[in-house]
C-alpha cells in the first residue's frame, strides 16, 4: 500500500514523499512503483531519511541518486550488484582508474579566454549575418549571456559554434538542420551527466574535481568517437 503524504513540516525542509518522488520521475521511468523504490532501499542503493513518524524523506540528492540507479539499469542493463559497487566506491572517495590516454585536464577543457563580444562583433568574427545569429539563438544553438545592464554578450564557445555554423550555412544547411546537431549534443550531455551524479551526491571539492575530470575526458573521447564514426560511414557512402 502506498505511503501517505509526508507531514507539512517536511516540505519546509525541501524533501519529498515517496509518492512525490515517483510522480517527479514518472515521465522518465513510467514503470517506477513504490515497491520498486522500497526494494532499492532494502538493497542499500538509496538511503532516504525518516521523519519521526516513519515517513521516508527524499532530498534532491536522494532523487538524483535514484535516477542514476534507474538509468544504469535501463540504459546499460547493469545488475544492481555492479551499480551498488560503483556507488559504494564513490561514497568512500576511492580513486577512479584513469585511462592511459585520458583527455585534457578540466582547466584546459572548460577554461575560456574571457572573450566577450556583442552580436555585431560576433557577426564580424564568424561571418554570420544578424538573421542567422538570431535564428541560431532561437534554435538554442547559440546561448548569449544577458548582463544586468541589459547588454547581451557572447563568449569563447559561442564564437567557435558560430564559425562552425557559418561553414554549415555555406554548404546549404538551414537552422533546423543545425538544431538537430544541437539536440544530439544535448543527448550526449545528458549521458555524461549520468556518469557524475554519484560524485556530485556529496558536494565537496574533491568529488567536484573528479566529476570535472570525468566530464572533460568523457566529452573529449565522445567527440573523437563520434567524429570517427561519421568519417567511417561517409567513407562507405563514397565507396558505395
Amino acid at each position: 500500500m502506498a505511503e501517505e503524504a509526508a507531514p507539512a513540516q517536511l516540505a519546509a525542509k525541501q524533501t519529498r514523499s515517496i509518492g512525490e518522488v515517483i510522480n517527479a520521475l514518472r515521465s522518465e521511468f513510467p514503470d517506477l512503483t513504490v515497491s520498486k523504490v522500497r526494494f532499492l532501499e532494502a538493497q542499500g542503493l538509496i538511503s532516504p531519511t525518516r521523519s519521526p513518524s516513519g515517513y521516508r524523506m527524499f532530498t534532491e540528492d536522494d532523487i538524483n541518486r535514484l535516477r542514476y540507479v534507474l538509468s544504469e539499469q535501463r540504459d546499460h542493463f547493469l545488475p544492481l550488484k555492479v551499480i551498488k559497487s560503483k556507488l559504494t566506491s564513490w561514497d568512500r572517495g576511492d580513486e577512479l582508474a584513469v585511462p592511459r590516454d585520458s583527455g585534457p585536464a578540466p582547466e584546459a577543457y572548460f577554461g575560456g579566454a574571457g572573450v566577450s563580444m556583442t552580436v555585431d562583433e560576433l557577426g564580424r568574427a564568424s561571418g554570420l549575418s544578424r538573421t542567422q545569429i538570431d535564428e541560431l539563438i532561437a534554435q538554442g544553438v547559440l546561448n548569449p549571456l544577458d548582463l544586468a545592464d541589459s547588454r547581451r554578450v557572447f563568449r569563447d564557445e559561442d564564437l567557435a559554434i558560430a564559425r562552425a555554423a557559418h561553414r554549415l550555412y555555406a554548404r546549404g544547411f538551414e537552422g533546423r538542420h543545425i538544431r538537430s546537431l544541437r539536440l544530439a549534443a544535448d543527448r550526449e550531455v545528458d549521458l555524461l551527466a549520468q556518469l557524475v551524479t554519484p560524485l556530485l551526491h556529496h558536494r565537496n571539492p574533491k568529488n567536484r574535481r573528479r566529476a570535472a575530470e570525468v566530464l572533460a575526458d568523457g566529452a573529449s573521447a565522445g567527440s573523437k568517437l563520434q567524429e570517427n564514426l561519421v568519417r567511417a560511414k561517409l567513407r562507405r557512402l563514397l565507396e558505395g
